[in-house]
Order: structure tokens, then C-alpha cells, then sequence
């Protein structure tokens, strides 16, 4: 089962203003909620945000009026697809495939440069120090992989560092691995950093695409997931649309085309 939303709602964090919330909903039935998370919104609380108010864990219960089980995480800044429980029996069976790999996981992300056609990254990653998880050295190396193919490139007529011309690439990612800002570390160790990464990514580029080309945020959008039912075993593959600041963005670089194949070139098993 391939499912996508024709939703064309703006992905950007919505205006204080409006008195009630909702995510874009992919796919719910008794067991799970598929939903669509806008880049700049939380998954749940976290110490490292505090003054944020705004959560999907929050909103999604309030909109569906019941509780929800969160069984992995998208970084604030990046937005697209995600699985929620519905019971705690069908979050555990979610949370087991996450842990044993067993989900197929694709994103679309602009980098800087000209990236290779293909390639695959195998760069084991430490986790940072982390205060409020009382670490305070780095971690030890854990594997990490990366499938990722260059889908589309565009040159664009200015100076943003020492070149009179600027190079960007439209990358789809595949993570085998899920360790913490995998995709976003990985780009910048094969010196293709990720539009918009504060983090990882290069400021002058960053503040370019934010005051030129009105797109502030990560450029960096979950695009597919697939996994299996946790009741009916059934394989299940969601696709979320780009919209809202980075779907204008790959309309002015003409990349629609590109984006509109990104699914065939992931060479999946086909979902009946």
C-alpha cells in the first residue's frame, strides 16, 4: 500500500494566531497515525527547548482525543512523514523494526555543491556531549550508513563565498542507520553540507537562501517511510509531498521534475 497526501497546506509552523492546530494526517486506522510534521515544530518536550510550547506529541493528541505513542523522532527543523501508536501493544511491534532496521526511511535534502551521482557513506558517529542526559564527553563511534543519490543540480548567478557562481544539488538519503543528525553529519563529512544546518551546515549559504530566496529553514524533508503493519504484518509505504517555502524553492530551481521521480529511484520492493 503506497500512500501520499495531496494536502497543500504550508509546511512552515503555523501563526500563533490560529486558536487550533492540526497536523496533516497521511493515514490513521485503530492501530496508527501516519501524520505530516511541519519543519520548526518539536516531536514532544525537551529540556534543550525549553521555552518552546509547541509539540506534535501535544497536538496530535488533542486532534485525535486520545492518547498517542511516540516510536521515533524527526530534528525540529526537518519536516515530513512519521508513525505514531496507538495503544501501547502496536508502538512496541513500530518501536521493534525501528530498532532492528527493519524501516526503510527516505529523504530529500539540498546541499551545497555539486554532489557525486551516488555513493554510500559509512562514517561511524559519536553522540555529542549532552548535559541533560548527564554526558559530558563524546560517545563511543557507533556504525552509520547512508545510501544517497544526486537527483538534480543548479547553478545559481552569485557570489555567496569566493566563486562568482553558486552550486547546489538535490540529494535523496537513505539512513540504514539512525543515530542523531545522521543525514546532517554525513553530508558535511563528504563536504556537501545541508542547506539551512545552523549545526553542520555553512552560515554564508544559510543566511543567502534565508534573505534571497525566502526559504529559512532546513532543507531537509523526511519524504517516505515505509514499515510494516504492526497487526495485519501488511508492508505499508507513505510519501510526503514537499510544500510551503522548499516546494517554491524546487520550483525556482526547476527541480520539480526531480522531486516528482524521487520515489521511482529509490528502487524499493513495490507495496501492493
Amino acid at each position: 500500500m503506497t500512500n501520499s497526501s495531496s494536502n497543500s497546506q504550508d509546511k512552515e509552523p503555523k501563526s500563533a494566531e490560529n486558536a487550533v492546530e492540526q497536523l496533516p494526517l497521511l493515514y490513521r486506522d485503530d492501530d496508527i497515525v501516519v501524520v505530516d510534521k511541519p519543519s520548526g515544530l518539536l516531536v514532544h518536550r525537551s529540556p534543550i527547548d525549553r521555552r518552546e510550547t509547541r509539540f506534535a506529541l501535544q497536538i496530535l493528541r488533542e486532534q485525535l482525543g486520545q492518547y498517542i505513542y511516540p516510536v521515533h523522532r524527526l530534528d525540529k527543523p526537518t519536516s515530513g512523514v512519521m508513525v505514531f501508536g496507538l495503544h501501547s501493544e502496536s508502538a512496541s511491534v513500530l518501536a521493534k523494526q525501528f530498532a532492528q532496521h527493519q524501516i526503510r526511511k527516505a529523504y530529500l535534502a539540498t546541499v551545497r555543491g555539486y554532489a557525486p551521482a551516488s555513493g554510500c557513506i559509512d562514517h561511524p558517529l559519536r553522540a555529542d556531549p549532552d548535559r541533560y542526559a548527564g554526558r559530558t564527553e563524546f560517545g563511543d563511534a557507533k556504525p552509520a550508513i547512508t545510501h544517497y543519490q544526486c537527483l538534480a543540480q543548479y547553478e545559481l548567478d552569485a557570489c555567496i563565498e569566493k566563486y562568482p557562481q553558486s552550486r547546489y544539488s538535490l540529494v535523496l538519503a537513505q539512513p540504514l542507520t539512525g543515530r542523531p543528525h545522521q543525514i546532517r553529519r554525513h553530508m558535511k563529512h563528504i563536504a556537501h553540507p545541508i542547506i539551512g544546518d545552523a549545526k553542520h551546515g555553512r552560515g554564508r549559504h544559510n543566511r543567502y537562501f534565508a534573505e534571497h530566496l525566502a526559504c529559512p529553514r532546513l532543507l531537509l524533508h523526511a519524504m517516505a517511510l515505509e514499515f510494516s503493519h504492526p497487526a495485519s504484518g501488511q508492508r505499508q509505504r507513505f510519501v510526503s509531498p514537499l510544500t510551503g517555502t522548499y516546494a517554491a524553492l524546487v520550483e525556482a530551481f526547476n527541480w520539480q521534475t526531480a522531486v516528482n521521480t524521487a520515489e521511482h529511484r529509490l528502487g524499493w520492493p513495490k507495496v501492493t
